[in-house]
């Protein structure tokens, strides 16, 4: 137990990142992929790991190097074009995205505990917002680290299913690809939800809360903090332990819905809470149980992440006080984003407009944009007048500009492969 209690006291930001990740409607897209493509596109989860890594990494050593947010870094050096663009696909994405992961466990708890959809929308609502505003920071980034363990439902449920191990562990090395619009669709999807813009500016800015937390600043933007080799080395394990865990879960669920639902043949899954539901004939009641625990669990900690992701984002663009550690009568507009970009969310689910189907092709948005702020996140982390010693190492850029190409070519060849069909 106190080895259990050390272990979730040396992971931070890097790990709530990673978790946050495999929110509910990445849980929908993942359980999308499974359904669809069935073990054919597994390898994504491998490959995706240490470009994730990379970038998530980056990102977060901007905010330890600086202690400043990542909106701030790049209005102070770069271009504002580009990172107003950013922020506006950041701050459209995660309202429809929180609207579809506010409707998923709503949902989830309704098939669990019973009781109809507005009563718990409503009441989830509630909870992440009184969770976000009125808890101290230094409890509620405690609180995040145990909803993000909800992930580890998804492994039990991959091994409680019936799996062919030889055909799984062959699409994962041995990768396919298909230059079938249907396929890069889904690809660029599956890219624009792992490695998404939402993620690099919430680690940067939680990197400088922790500072805060630590005393190592009084406020975010103040100074430049004092840090060594240590403080990198944590980090990075850190970001290590979070984007594996994310990476597995996406591994683990993709098996556990290609094997299911994408063996018996349906196709079109639109939310997670409707992967859940498809599952339970097919793999039994505790499968269909843990599934749909982990998607209220992993819900409660994504939604403030993508609250606080985009409040980060546009309150370091206008200048206002931000940061979950300051109260909220000291930051109005920082946690008024919060709560408007919350209640925009929960409001997406009271009209027709499906917020799974925006959410998918937002995702494909975002793996069509990311490559652009991506490009300016690698300028600024190679620049030794914002970096210092820290900058980018000789491995740092080969995954980072890889991944940045290899996403700008995903993207391109959707483009023509849309244009052209």
């Amino acid at each position: 137990m106190k080895k259990i209690k050390k272990i979730l006291k040396s992971i931070g930001p890097g790990f709530v990142t990673g978790a946050s990740d495999d929110d509910p409607s990445g849980i929908g897209t993942y359980s999308q992929t499974g359904a669809q493509f069935g073990f054919s596109q597994l390898w994504t989860a491998f490959f995706s790991f240490p470009f994730m890594l990379v970038i998530q990494e980056i990102c977060g050593r901007i905010g330890l190097v600086t202690g400043k947010g990542l909106s701030k870094v790049i209005k102070e050096h770069y271009s504002k074009k580009v990172l107003y663009f950013a922020v506006i696909l950041v701050l459209l994405a995660n309202t429809f995205n929180i609207g579809a992961d506010l409707g998923a466990m709503a949902a989830s708890m309704k098939m669990l505990a019973g009781v109809n959809f507005i009563f718990w929308l409503f009441s989830i609502t509630a909870l992440t917002l009184i969770l976000q505003v009125f808890i101290p920071y230094r409890i509620y980034s405690r609180i995040l680290k145990y909803f993000g363990l909800s992930l580890l439902t998804y492994v039990i449920v991959a091994f409680i299913v019936n799996e062919n191990w030889k055909h799984i562990l062959h699409d994962t090395f041995i990768p396919t690809f298909s230059f079938k619009k249907e396929y890069l669709l889904n690809i660029v999807a599956i890219l624009g939800t792992t490695i998404s813009p939402y993620l690099f500016f919430w680690q940067a800015s939680e990197e400088v809360e922790e500072e805060i937390e630590c005393h190592k600043l009084s406020s975010m933007g103040c100074a430049t903090p004092k840090i060594n080799k240590k403080n990198i080395h944590d980090l990075r394990v850190d970001t290590f332990f979070g984007m594996f865990f994310s990476n597995m879960a996406m591994f683990f669920i993709i098996v556990a819905t290609a094997s299911t639902l994408g063996m018996h043949g349906i196709k079109d899954i639109q939310t997670a809470d409707q992967a859940a539901e498809a599952l339970r004939p097919l793999a039994g009641n505790f499968a269909y149980l843990l599934f749909t625990m982990g998607i209220v669990g992993i819900g409660l900690l994504a939604v403030p992440v993508l609250a606080g992701s985009a409040s980060y984002a546009l309150s370091e663009i206008l200048g206002w006080k931000e940061g979950l550690y300051r109260p909220f009568k000291k930051a109005h507009g920082f946690y008024g984003i919060i709560i408007f970009a919350t209640l925009i969310g929960l409001l997406i689910n009271l009209t027709p407009i499906p917020p799974f189907k925006l959410l998918y092709y937002t995702a494909v948005f975002n793996g069509v944009c990311a490559p652009a702020l991506m490009v300016i996140i690698m300028f600024v982390s190679n620049n030794k007048k914002i970096m210092g010693e820290y900058s980018n190492s000789s491995l740092s850029n080969i995954f980072g500009w890889a991944i940045t190409v290899f996403m700008g070519f995903c993207a391109m060849a959707l483009i023509l492969a849309t244009i052209f069909t």
